[in-house]
């Protein structure tokens, strides 16, 4: 028996580096089965398999118009479904990932990038791109979230419970762990979990990010005392959770000086005005004050993108330009940004997008202007305004 899997965002995004689990799980299911799994890189030929599974994650990940469910071609997955995707059969959910289902494109890949470059090619290097197809074990050990957030995907469940034991998902042989849960601090049995991540002294993280909202004293002890790997990841999703947010990061800094504090910051989901641009300054002003690090996300559902119809649309691309790349971010302001663009500029006498983006929206409203458009990170946290963060425990 022949089986082919797709993983759709692999063939249809640009740069796309992490590992489909369904896919995996997919292909450790059939193996097992006795069945010879191939790793599809495009469309064709889908009649010389028994079976063909297509999964996507992302909602804009293109697929070619004649694809549909027949009696021998499956589709699935959140690209496809949104918050509707029908759950896997438990056999295949709760089976061991196979993480051998990339290596042949990995190997292929770094095969072509010898060929295009020349001999100061640095192939270690190369490779790291591929870090979370072959040094993480992947998986779910808690489903579901009780947050209901009308932008997000995962709204199927109510509350937050146990869905797969450690030992499900974790090879031994690889060096770190990448936990995909939907709200992992939301579930009661959360301490004995992280007790159990931490006592395997491997490096951890959550992909999807931790709700800081349910953060409390005991809760940031254990979480920054852990071997975590990589950016500690939050959301500001909601300028109504101003206050909240404010005292949970008073929180955080009782227990880490740490600058690998990330939150994620919506923008374009209640609306697409300058109130929505001023909202997300204000929480990048209190992310700076704290020493974190924003990612503008900009919203988009399975069906519509607001922002990109809204007269700021240059405005949303300037900002997640710059607070998305934190080594610019860190050392320039957003007019120092734009100014820097207009530098680099090509044409002469005109101006680039970001700068008659920021120029044009500081002409009509100045006052969101003035207070925002000149703040620093490295000097923003350091004014008297921010210092209080670093004296809490006093």
């Amino acid at each position: 028996m022949r089986v082919g899997i797709v993983d759709a965002d692999l063939i249809g995004r640009d740069k796309h580096r992490f590992p489909n689990l369904v896919c995996e799980k997919l292909s450790g299911y059939w193996k097992q089965q006795g069945a010879e799994v191939d790793l599809l890189l495009d469309y064709d030929h889908f009649d010389e398999y028994d079976e063909v599974y297509i999964a996507k994650v992302f909602t804009d990940t293109p697929v070619p118009e004649w694809l549909k469910e027949t009696e021998h071609i499956h589709i699935g997955g959140t690209g496809f479904y949104f918050d509707k995707a029908p759950n896997l059969p438990d056999a295949i959910e709760h089976h061991m990932p196979d993480y051998n289902l990339y290596n042949e494109w990995i190997e292929s890949e770094v095969e072509k990038a010898k060929a295009r470059n020349t001999e100061d090619f640095n192939e270690k290097r190369f490779r790291d791109q591929f870090k979370e197809y072959t040094d993480y074990s992947i998986g779910f050990m808690t489903r579901g979230c009780f947050r209901k957030c009308p932008f997000c995907v995962n709204q199927k469940y109510d509350h937050v419970f146990m869905h797969s034991p450690l030992e499900e998902f974790y090879d031994k042989s690889r060096k770190k762990i990448c936990l995909l849960d939907d709200n992992f601090l939301g579930c009661p049995n959360w301490k004995n979990i992280l007790n159990q991540l931490i006592s395997l002294d491997r490096p951890f993280k959550f992909k999807q990010g931790i709700d800081e909202r349910l953060l409390t004293d005991e809760k940031c002890k254990r979480l920054f005392s852990a071997k975590y790997d990589g950016d500690y990841t939050f959301a500001f999703d909601n300028i109504s959770d101003y206050d909240l947010i404010h005292k949970r990061l008073r929180i955080i800094r009782k227990y880490t000086s740490a600058i690998n504090i990330k939150f994620y910051v919506l923008v374009g989901f209640e609306s697409t005005d300058a109130t929505d641009i001023e909202n997300a300054f204000k929480r990048i002003e209190l992310l700076m004050r704290f020493k974190c690090i924003p990612y503008v996300m900009r919203y988009q559902n399975k069906n519509y993108t607001p922002w990109k119809e809204s007269e700021f649309r240059a405005m949303y691309v300037t900002l997640a330009r710059w607070g998305n790349q934190p080594s610019i971010f860190k050392k320039m302001s957003f007019r120092q940004f734009c100014l820097a663009n207009q530098h680099l500029h090509k044409t002469k006498g005109t101006l680039c997008s970001s700068m008659r983006a920021m120029t044009e929206f500081e002409r009509k409203y100045p006052k969101i202007a003035k207070k925002y458009f000149d703040l620093r990170f490295e000097d923003h946290y350091l004014t008297n305004k921010g210092a209080d963060v670093w004296n809490i425990k006093n």
